[in-house]
């Protein structure tokens, strides 16, 4: 099995786009929303953590064998 470098620049180019994107679209809320999710509890920021993270698995085992 050999690693694929090219789709690992890709994935990690295509996070960092989708990363950046609200800052760039929304610079004026965001500081805002930063400020309402460092009110939110630990708990509640990993089970939204969580949900992404299964989302995200999804979305990619979805893309790679439909």
């Amino acid at each position: 099995m050999t690693f694929d470098w090219n789709l690992l620049l890709c994935a990690l180019g295509l996070a960092l786009i989708l990363e950046g994107t609200p800052y760039f679209l929304w610079s004026e809320k965001m500081p805002g929303f930063l400020r309402f999710l460092s009110e939110r509890p630990p708990s509640l920021l990993r089970k939204i953590g969580l949900a992404a993270i299964f989302s995200g698995l999804i979305l990619l085992v979805l893309g790679r064998y439909l």
